[in-house]
């Protein structure tokens, strides 16, 4: 029986690259990008409506964006018909019913996708490597925020 490596960036970056190649696969079919994916999911995530504000934090702090490219991401998608602006104390950003359609079309074919990448995998392996992983990304966040 093969030893498996420990787990260390490398092997990390790997498996995120792996990943991010299948899922680009998935967006050349879709016509949207992967930044346009973030942010569709992520309003999608808040029920199709959020502050740009906390939409543009999300997009920066977990894709490791910067702002003028969320910015104009946002841009697109709205100039798309994507996501729409809606008035209120806070600007905000709805999912338009093109939006809804396509991120949910885009979160199915991502779980058919990945589906076979995790099949067969113990569940406690996945959970462990899911709180390894969370605590990894905390930690390199800190040290980004520390400068």
């Amino acid at each position: 029986m093969t030893t498996a490596p420990p787990v260390n960036g490398q092997i990390i970056g790997m498996a995120h690259y792996a990943t991010r190649a299948v899922l680009k696969r998935l967006l050349a079919t879709s016509g949207i990008t992967f930044h346009q994916s973030v942010a569709l999911t992520a309003t999608a995530d808040k029920g199709g409506i959020i502050e740009r504000r906390r939409l543009i934090e999300r997009m920066t702090g977990a894709v490791k964006l910067d702002v003028s490219v969320a910015e104009q991401t946002l841009s697109e998608l709205t100039s798309a018909g994507l996501l729409e602006e809606r008035p209120g104390e806070q600007p905000l950003l709805a999912l338009t019913a093109a939006g809804e359609a396509l991120e949910r079309e885009h979160r199915t074919g991502v779980a058919d996708a990945t589906a076979p990448l995790y099949a067969g995998l113990p569940a406690e392996d996945l959970a462990t490597a899911g709180r390894v992983l969370t605590e990894v990304t905390a930690r390199a966040n800190a040290l980004l925020a520390a400068g």
